[in-house]
C-alpha cells in the first residue's frame, strides 16, 4: 500500500525541510512522485491527501525544473493532490503552471477565472486550451488575452462564449483575419454573430472556409461516420452523365427545379455534373465538397452556380455517406450563402482548387477583389 510504503519517506520530511539541502528535497520529491504514480490507480480521496500534504511541503526548495516535471506528470491524473495542483496553477512560471491549466481536472471554474484575472499571456494560453470553457472564464480571457488566446479560443470547440464575449471577439476579429476565419468555422456561433464575422472576410478567407475539413464522428465520437449509402470510392466516369447534364442546358432545362430533384432523387453523380458544369470546373473538384463534413465548399459552389438556397439546402441533406445536417448547420449555411458574393463565389470555385500549384498568383476577378461583404 502506497501509505505503507511512503512512512519513511514521511518520517524524513520535517528534517529534509528544517536542516536538509535542497538536492535532497528534490530527491525526496521525485521519490514521493514516483510512488504516487505507481499506486495511484488505488488509492482512494483520503490516501491521496497524503500525498498532497508530502509534495505541498516539499515543493518549497525545489526549483522550477522539477515543479514543471511535476506539474506535467499531475496533469493527466484524474484523482491529483488537488492542493498540489492548484500551487502549481498559481505558479508566476508559466512553464511549471501551463500543464496543470491546460489539462488538470482538479481546478475549479472559480479556481481558473481567479487564476485568468491575475496572470501573464502564457498562462491565459494555457487555460484558453483546455477541453471545457464556461462563459464565465472565457469572458475574463477575451478581456485579457492577446491575439494568439483569443484564436485559440475561437479554435476550441469546447469553449462557450457570452453574447458579450462574442462581440468582444468580433471587434478584434475587425485587425486580425486568422480570428474571422476560426470564428467563421464555429458550429455554434449564432446567427447574427456568424453574419457579422462573415461580412468582414476577405477573398482569402472564404478560399479557407470553402475548403476547410473537419472529422465528422458518429454518436460515440469515436469513429468516422459511415452509412451503407455512402459516397463510392471508387473514380466515377462522368463523361455520361455531362452530356446530360450539356444537353439539359441546350434545352434550357438545366435549372433549379432540375438540380433539386437530382438531390432529392439520391442522384449524386448527376448533383455533381451539374455543380461543375454550371461553375465551369471539372466534376473531381465538385465531387469532394460532396462528401466534405464541413459545407463550406458546397455552398460556394451552389452559389457559384446561382443556384438557390432550397436547391442547396436539398444538395446538402442529401449528400451520400454524410450524418443528418442539423436545423443549427443549415441555419449557419443560409447565412454564408447570402452573404457571399456571387463572384468570390465563382473565383473560389475556379482557382482555389490550383491555389497551391498556382502558387497565389492566379488573379481574382475585380469584382472579388472589390468585396465589401
Amino acid at each position: 500500500m502506497a501509505e505503507t510504503a511512503s512512512a519513511t519517506l514521511i518520517a524524513e520530511l520535517d528534517d529534509v525541510i528544517k536542516v536538509g539541502s535542497a538536492s535532497r528535497q528534490t530527491r525526496i520529491l521525485k521519490q514521493v512522485t514516483d510512488l504516487f504514480q505507481a499506486d495511484v490507480d488505488r488509492l482512494d480521496e483520503r490516501q491521496t491527501n497524503v500525498f498532497d500534504d508530502v509534495l505541498l511541503r516539499l515543493m518549497e526548495r525545489v526549483d522550477t525544473q522539477e515543479l514543471a516535471h511535476l506539474s506535467t506528470i499531475l496533469s493527466e491524473i484524474e484523482l491529483a493532490p488537488q492542493q498540489t495542483v492548484c500551487r502549481l496553477a498559481f505558479h508566476e512560471d508559466a512553464a511549471v503552471a501551463s500543464p496543470v491549466l491546460a489539462k488538470s481536472n482538479r481546478l475549479s471554474e472559480k479556481v481558473l477565472v481567479e487564476i485568468a484575472a491575475s496572470v501573464g499571456q502564457a498562462h491565459l494560453l494555457a487555460i484558453s486550451g483546455r477541453k471545457t470553457l464556461s462563459e464565465a472564464l472565457t469572458d475574463v480571457l477575451i478581456r485579457r488575452g492577446d491575439a494568439g488566446v483569443l484564436n485559440t479560443l475561437a479554435q476550441n470547440a469546447g469553449a462557450r462564449f457570452s453574447e458579450n464575449g462574442y462581440a468582444a471577439l468580433v471587434g478584434n476579429a475587425e485587425r486580425d483575419e486568422s480570428l474571422i476565419e476560426r470564428l467563421g468555422l464555429r458550429l455554434d456561433i449564432p446567427a447574427k454573430v456568424l453574419r457579422k464575422v462573415l461580412a468582414m472576410a476577405t477573398d482569402a478567407v472564404w478560399l479557407r472556409l470553402s475548403t476547410a475539413t473537419r472529422q465528422v464522428t458518429n454518436e460515440k465520437n469515436q469513429l468516422p461516420a459511415a452509412g451503407a449509402d455512402a459516397a463510392p470510392s471508387s473514380p466515377i466516369d462522368y463523361t455520361e452523365v455531362m452530356n446530360e447534364v450539356v444537353a439539359l442546358n441546350r434545352a434550357g432545362k438545366l435549372k433549379d427545379p432540375t438540380v433539386n430533384r437530382f438531390a432529392v432523387r439520391g442522384e449524386y453523380d448527376r448533383v455533381v455534373a451539374a455543380l461543375a458544369f454550371m461553375t465551369e470546373v471539372k466534376a473531381e473538384q465538385i465531387e469532394p465538397l460532396m462528401k466534405n463534413g464541413r459545407l463550406y465548399g458546397l455552398i460556394v459552389a451552389c452559389k457559384a452556380a446561382r443556384l438557390d438556397w432550397s436547391t442547396a439546402t436539398q444538395i446538402i441533406r442529401n449528400r451520400p455517406g454524410c450524418p443528418p445536417t442539423s436545423q443549427r448547420e443549415l441555419e449557419q449555411g443560409r447565412e454564408v450563402f447570402d452573404a457571399l458574393l456571387l463572384s468570390v463565389a465563382q473565383w473560389t470555385v475556379r482557382f482555389g482548387g490550383d491555389r497551391a500549384n498556382a502558387s497565389g498568383t492566379a488573379e481574382r476577378p475585380k469584382s472579388a477583389l472589390n468585396k465589401t461583404g
